[in-house]
């Protein structure tokens, strides 16, 4: 990848991070005040002496709660990835599985150019890996003890600089960052649903008539709708966020080694292993190379498995890496990836 490029990835990256951010202050204000909304045209007919809501106290609250997260994600978000994962963190190598991995670590940040992140073990049997990290300077690679087990040193190098490209071009940081707030979106919708069913029987019996009333119900389906399809939307972002940075990734790790054929070993390798990687969950399923959830979407193409899938079909990627490694061969040149 040119300077050029990689630089136009990094600032599109660090954009799309602040418009993250104000989406979710934005989802967490209009939960607090169109509930405030709602609440004040059912309450502006109510007798004298009854409550009429006024103050949108709701508003100002979640608005406050979620730039707490968002603050809270900022800074805390890698770290609680690997937590919720049960990754350890490999300080000191003990055999020769992890001597390797130290090994390829060191000599992929020299090759990428950035600080040699922090090495963390997943105790999976399955093969997998991903970074996390809020920028460079403070990046973290994880893999599986699965992965370990199954490449041979070439192919773990060349997984470890696919991790690295996603450290290097900027991508852990929007990734991360999705990771955690579309958790707490899931979270805050059940939550808010879970209120709403119970709290909206007890509420129905004080719901004013008129127009005002009317306008009460319109702006409490418009508030419900939001919290069903929250989740769903900000999940379906993810994933494709994730789908167009994996060839990316692929063909920069590729340069890093000069060597996309051990690349595409790896990834078919990983493809054919058995079962998902149960310690990662949904909502970090986005970080890892592969996809940890089980792979049949990802095996399929089209347009259901384009919008549902984590990742990019395997055999697409591989394919790439396979051709790029055959126009090395000929020519001694890896093609641009822009």
């Amino acid at each position: 990848m040119s300077d050029g490029n990689l630089f136009a990835q990094q600032a599109a990256n660090r954009r799309r991070s602040r418009i993250l951010v104000a989406i979710f202050l934005l989802f967490f204000a209009w939960i607090g005040f169109g509930g405030d909304l709602a609440f004040y045209l059912a309450t502006a007919d109510a007798p004298p002496g009854a409550y009429r809501h006024v103050v949108p106290w709701f508003g100002v609250g979640t608005t406050l709660l979620g730039a707490g997260l968002a603050w809270w994600s900022w800074r805390r978000g890698p770290k609680e990835i690997l937590w919720a994962t049960g990754a350890w963190q490999l300080l000191e190598a003990e055999n020769l599985q992890t001597t390797t991995l130290v090994n390829v670590v060191e000599e992929m940040a020299i090759a990428s150019g950035v600080p040699k992140p922090s090495v963390w073990i997943v105790p999976d049997s399955d093969p997998n890996a991903f970074a996390t990290g809020m920028d460079e300077r403070a990046g973290h690679v994880a893999v599986t003890e699965g992965l370990l087990q199954l490449l041979d040193r070439d192919e773990l190098q060349a997984v470890v600089a696919h991790e690295m490209a996603h450290i290097r071009n900027d991508d852990v940081k929007l990734m991360t960052l999705l990771a955690a707030l579309v958790g707490t979106i899931a979270l805050v919708a059940d939550g808010s649903r879970r209120f709403l069913w119970h709290g909206g029987r007890v509420g129905a019996k004080g719901k004013g008539g008129g127009k005002k009333g009317g306008a009460a119900a319109i702006v409490l389906v418009l508030w419900v709708i939001t919290l069903l399809l929250a989740p769903i939307v900000s999940r379906l972002l993810a994933l494709g966020v994730s789908r167009k940075r994996e060839f990316l990734a692929d063909a920069t790790a590729a340069q890093f080694t000069r060597n996309p054929a051990s690349l595409a070993s790896a990834l078919r390798k990983i493809e054919d292993a058995h079962g998902p990687t149960k310690t990662i969950r949904r909502g970090a399923a986005h970080l890892c190379i592969a996809d940890p959830l089980g792979r049949r979407l990802t095996n399929k193409q089209g347009f259901v498995a384009d919008l549902l899938a984590t990742h990019p079909p395997m055999a697409v990627r591989v394919a790439r890496l396979k051709a790029m490694a055959y126009q090395y061969e000929q020519t001694g040149v890896l093609p641009e990836e822009s």
